[in-house]
């Protein structure tokens, strides 16, 4: 993969990565539009660019993430389900949804839907981050894990998921960026200890270049999306993902 296409993906990693409009998803999208074929490498390259976006939520949600008896034991829980979830279907996940741009499209066309209707979702009653019990963290963790499906969006479900548990639109959001920090971690150092040795130093040079654009940009997502949603609804992101599934399926 040469250097343009690399800055261009990664930079999508960091704009999208946080939003619910599935990072993973445009990324295969966008290497279709570019040319870039699916080889082990890309793939890989996919994955590891998300450790510069999640280096983005660390520095600016540090001190939240600084509670460590706080936060973290609700974070592990929340994120058994994606861990069990990913761990047995990892050969899957790289060999089947990430070459099959269908599967992608129809998974942005139906979240976009849902996300048109996702101020209406409160099935629990209303709770803060600190008060989430143990159930609700473990609904929020399966929201996520169906996130190993591209198109879906980590993110998206995430939010998706916390806000069926009751949390406020603005808390959702922001627990989905914390959750993010070990499922990108533990996806990324998972896929690099079964790489290891696979990757050419000039390859592992890239790796680092897509990283750090990654995290420029993820870092001015994660600000603009906190200030949007502070008032706004989700709406727009659902329009979004309906339009750009209908262009990728007519024109990609």
């Amino acid at each position: 993969m040469e250097l343009f296409p690399a800055f261009i993906l990664a930079a999508v990693e960091g704009l999208t990565e946080f939003l619910p409009v599935s990072s993973t998803g445009h990324l295969i999208l966008a290497s279709n539009l570019l040319g870039v074929r699916q080889t082990p490498f890309v793939t890989s390259f996919e994955i590891v660019i998300q450790l510069g976006a999640i280096l983005a939520v660390a520095v600016l949600y540090l001190r939240q993430l600084s509670a460590v008896r706080i936060i973290w034991p609700k974070l592990a829980v929340a994120f058994l389900p994606t861990a069990v979830t990913g761990f047995a279907l990892y050969g899957i996940i790289k060999s089947e949804f990430f070459t099959h741009p269908d599967i992608t499209v129809a998974a942005l066309l139906i979240g976009g839907f849902i996300l048109l209707f996702s101020d209406r979702i409160r099935l629990l009653p209303a709770a803060e981050i600190n008060s989430l019990s143990v159930p609700r963290l473990l609904l929020i963790g399966s929201f996520q894990s169906l996130s190993v499906i591209p198109g879906v969006s980590r993110a998206g479900a995430a939010i998706l998921g916390g806000l069926v548990s009751g949390l406020p639109r603005r808390q959702a959001v922001e627990f989905s960026f914390l959750l993010a920090v070990p499922t990108i971690l533990a996806a990324t150092v998972y896929d690099l200890v079964r790489s290891a040795g696979a990757f050419s130093p000039e390859e592992l040079g890239l790796m680092f270049a897509g990283s750090l654009v990654a995290f420029i940009t993820a870092a001015l997502a994660v600000k603009s999306f906190v200030t949007y949603v502070s008032g706004r609804s989700l709406a727009v992101f659902g329009w979004y993902r309906i339009a750009a599934a209908i262009l990728f399926f007519l024109f990609a």
